[in-house]
């Protein structure tokens, strides 16, 4: 198969992104890949360090009030579809995938005009603007939660779940050893990020917190996000540190340790979503504020129904609600279960495989 995948701005549209392609190359190994991202996006390094080639477009989105940024953006992305219409013609792809960002929409409608195969596949419960505007015009729409069904047209949609979840799952046999970071093996680990930036909210509930974690008979590893370690370690010169609990800027390999984390601490993102259903991670999710139309709060919501996860809303969230919650999972071996059995049973775990499927549906159609 020839595949572009077009998808920026953000980790959530590109590691499903990453994760499906990892997965058509195992049961398709003379699969050819392009990938199509913005010029300013976190896909610059991430993509071309998978090793997959990667092509970008200048690209920015809509100001939502009345604006002459507006009439760039219109600009740029008439400007992109026009370039994306070469990249679609030099490389000839079999089907395009699209996962979000503004770049995908130049990309896809791109390659629908062309009357190319098209799949986009939306990660979030609240649908994107650029994956609402694509709904019309592509073949095929992939979905990780219910809720986004309805609000594309209803013949065109799969529910397929997140590639990651499926990538995940595959090293649930993880090796690794907590001693990695002076911990233990043998005691309850709650882990707690704020995504590879952090948050600032986040790190300084678990700075307040940090005096009633030293005394717990569990675990913390606590990332502040690179850009915020120093801050954080400045603010905590003062403060003794438990050897249960250890301060680290940044995790790296995630999939690799969350089979052994007890407990988790992070935003709702779709991604995270799609982690800790497939390997069954009691979570409390405390959804960013700031993102479009609430959709983290609606993905918290689809784990807190079924008892998988609690949440905690930033208006809510201090040391003592943190610490509430927290002792609450962490101390109680039997409800930790059931919080596991629940989120492994919304789990996906061959997100991957149905997602081929649904690109492979799409050249189907066009033949």
């Amino acid at each position: 198969m020839r595949l572009l995948v077009s998808g920026g701005g953000t980790g959530g549209h590109i590691y499903p992104a990453l994760a499906l392609i990892e997965r058509l190359k195992q049961v398709e190994p003379d699969t050819e890949v392009l990938y199509v991202g913005t010029t300013r996006g976190l896909e610059n390094k991430i993509v071309p360090d998978a090793g997959i080639k990667l092509e970008t477009m200048k690209m920015q989105g809509f100001k939502r009030s009345l604006s002459l940024e507006n009439v760039k953006t219109v600009y740029l992305f008439l400007n992109s579809v026009h370039r994306a219409k070469k990249i679609i013609r030099d490389f000839k792809p079999d089907v395009v995938l699209g996962t979000g960002g503004y770049v995908s929409g130049a990309v896809l409608y791109a390659a629908a005009k062309h009357h190319v195969p098209t799949v986009i596949h939306e990660q979030n419960s609240v649908v994107g603007i650029t994956n609402k505007f694509l709904s019309r015009y592509v073949d095929q729409i992939a979905i990780a939660f219910e809720a986004a069904r309805a609000q594309f047209p209803a013949e065109k949609v799969t529910m397929v779940g997140n590639p990651r979840a499926q990538q995940v799952a595959a090293q649930a046999d993880s090796d690794f050893s907590w001693s990695t970071y002076g911990l233990k093996d043998d005691v309850p680990t709650l882990m707690i990020f704020g995504g590879s930036q952090g948050a600032p909210k986040i790190n300084q509930t678990v700075v307040d917190a940090l005096p009633e974690f030293n005394r717990r008979h569990y675990q913390v590893l606590f990332a502040t996000g690179q850009k915020r370690y120093d801050h954080i370690k400045q603010e905590l010169a003062d403060v003794k540190i438990g050897d249960n609990v250890k301060v680290v800027p940044y995790i790296k390999d995630m999939p690799a340790k969350m089979p052994k984390v007890a407990a988790l601490v992070s935003r709702a993102g779709a991604t995270t979503i799609a982690e800790v259903t497939a390997l069954g991670v009691p979570t409390i999710l405390i959804p960013s504020p700031y993102v479009t139309a609430n959709h983290q709060v609606k993905n918290a919501q689809a784990l807190v129904r079924k008892n998988a996860a609690v949440m905690i809303t930033e208006d809510h969230l201090d040391a003592r609600t943190l610490l509430l919650q927290a002792d609450k999972i962490m101390e109680n071996n039997e409800l930790r279960g059931e919080m596991a059995t629940a989120a492994k049973q919304l789990g996906k775990p061959d997100a991957a495989d149905h997602l081929i499927k649904v690109l492979h549906q799409a050249i189907d159609e066009h033949r």
